[in-house]
């Protein structure tokens, strides 16, 4: 049977079902198929992980899609990142802890993946595409020039060839486009997961009864945060799904702790009993009871090409993948996504597109590259409570400085407009660049543990950072988006420039990996910045509930 489509998705996944609505709301006229391996509806909880979004994510499934309601009544409005630093703890409330006290402006969801994919699945063929669940893809024969690219799969016993001027691979690690053209590629971050979902909340409100501790949150909700249980070369995840269950996993440096100590669930306990043990008593309880238990070996990777001017295009998991540490996932769909929307809309308005397939693989790489780096060779820093904190900071600051006001502002695809701001988003890089070496020193440097110190530090009091995220939703003409971005590259340097002098005051003698010569230039303009952060967020201050005891030193 011979069949013909305008766009022919190959998965129909996260990233396959938000690609194909994209294009029916941009489009209404255009003919899209979607090929889906597994039959819906699919299981919820234990499903697919990269359950956690973060803003872009959240903001394209939320208004770009409008799916809004859906994730207000039907996921869980997540309560922000939240980390412990508290490996080898019981007593968990003296750990220190980061996260905000209130939701932050911008909001974020806990998505039940099995869920979120059914309803995508409803909306999809409510719009108008063809979604073909229990499609297996048998060949995919790529035409040049003009030619239509013929897919041939199987539906229902039979056998079928559907004729289309795009294909596009979302198939996620099947990766049928990846395979077929050897675009594989590795990168250098070596870290592997594991990870399981079990029935019912992990309450982090039973782990103290000290009233403090628990009032520090309004509304009390730490359980709906992405919890990070940290140490050094590893974090524990725990995300809450609405289906009432909850995601667990560990990720974590494949030199320090080997995949081969906690591939089966029972290893897995071992290893959280040893490492987190204050979290292993919550988990092993009867009402938690086991769904399933996964793992994957060296999750990152790289591709040598993901879009192209023959007409075919790479999306979601199928083309990159970078560390679940700060939930990009989501983030990299939506961007993909957009450009390969622009692209096919180019195309069907008669347009050139090819010069933009390789403009928009340059802006997508180098989003990959730079996100990359604040997780290579970083994770020996995870159990650092002093060093960490400041990075995280630090991380959201870039994140929030520079790519997610692009994804907000509609000017991912504005080529003039980031012609005009290239210095300022290489003046970004290239902090980040000098950053992320100098927290990575600053982490060898320390001689020992931080004591639990009872901090709480608390993203949502700090003004500038709370005002970062609210201002992702201002609507704003060219002129003054350009300025919003060339003030938030002014706040990194500010906070460059302090968390430097702090690592000197540690360590007079490390390295400034290249800031000095960044920060040169602007010494005299920056000279009155205000302070970023006050000294609990370096470890210093005493004003906390226990004082800061000093690192000690290991002879």
């Amino acid at each position: 049977m011979s069949q013909q489509t305008d766009v022919v998705v190959l998965g129909g996944g996260l990233a396959g079902l938000t690609l194909a609505i994209q294009l029916r709301q941009r489009d209404p006229s255009i003919a899209v198929t979607v090929l889906e391996r597994r039959t819906h509806p699919v299981r919820e909880a234990a499903f697919k992980v990269g359950e956690s979004t973060v803003e872009i994510g959240a903001h394209y499934f939320a208004d770009v899609l409008g799916f809004r309601e859906h994730l207000e009544t039907q996921q869980l409005r997540k309560f922000g990142f939240r980390f412990f630093f508290s490996e080898g703890r019981e007593d968990l409330d003296r750990c220190t802890e980061l996260g905000v006290s209130e939701l932050l402006p911008t909001p974020s969801w806990q998505l039940d993946r099995g869920r979120f994919e059914n309803f995508l699945g409803e909306q999809a063929r409510a719009l108008g595409v063809r979604f073909l669940d229990g499609a297996t893809v048998r060949s995919v024969e790529l035409a040049q020039d003009e030619a239509e690219h013929v897919v041939e799969f199987q539906h229902e016993s039979a056998t079928h060839t559907l004729a289309a001027r795009w294909v596009v691979d979302a198939a996620g690690r099947a990766s049928i486009l990846k395979r077929k053209l050897g675009l594989a590629a590795t990168n250098d971050h070596d870290a592997n997961a594991v990870w399981w979902r079990v029935d019912g909340y992990i309450e982090p409100q039973q782990w103290s009864d000290d009233a403090d501790w628990l009032a520090r949150c309004n509304p009390p909700a730490r359980w709906r945060s992405t919890n990070h249980m940290c140490g050094p070369g590893y974090w524990f995840w725990l995300i809450p799904l609405a289906s009432n269950a909850h995601s667990l996993g560990i990720v974590c440096d494949a030199k320090m702790h080997p995949l081969e100590t906690m591939n089966t669930h029972e290893k897995a306990m071992a290893w959280l009993r040893e490492h987190q043990p204050g979290v292993a008593r919550t988990v092993d309880k009867p009402e938690h009871a086991l769904q399933d238990f996964l793992f994957f070996r060296h999750f990152s990777y790289d591709c040598k090409q993901v879009f192209s001017g023959d007409r075919w295009a790479l999306t979601g998991e199928a083309g990159l993948f970078l560390d679940p540490f700060y939930s990009p996932g989501s983030d990299f769909i939506a961007m993909s996504n957009t450009f390969v929307c622009d692209l096919i809309g180019k195309d069907r308005a008669g347009q050139s597109f090819a010069p933009f397939a390789e403009i928009y693989q340059q802006l997508y790489f180098s989003f990959y590259g730079n996100t990359l780096t604040l997780f290579q060779g970083q994770y020996p820093l995870f159990g650092d409570a002093q060093v960490m904190p400041v990075k995280v900071i630090w991380d959201y600051t870039y994140y929030w400085a520079l790519l997610a006001p692009l994804f907000f502002g509609q000017r991912l695809t504005s080529i003039a407009l980031l012609g005009r701001l290239r210095d300022a988003f290489s003046q970004g890089r290239a902090l980040n660049l000098a950053m992320q070496p100098l927290l990575r020193e600053w982490g060898e440097r320390n001689t020992g543990p931080l004591r639990p110190d009872r901090r709480f530090l608390n993203q949502w009091a700090i003004d500038w950072f709370h005002e970062m995220n609210r201002a992702l939703n201002d609507v704003l003409d060219d002129a003054a988006f350009e300025a919003r971005l060339r003030a938030n590259v002014d706040r990194m340097r500010w906070l460059a420039t302090e968390i430097l002098s702090e690592a000197r005051r540690d360590h007079p003698g490390i390295g400034d990996h290249g800031l000095d010569a960044l920060l040169a230039p602007h010494a005299e303009a920056d000279r009155d910045a205000s302070r970023c952060l006050d000294g609990a967020w370096y470890a210093r201050d005493t004003q906390v509930e226990a004082p800061f005891i000093p690192r000690e030193t290991i002879a």
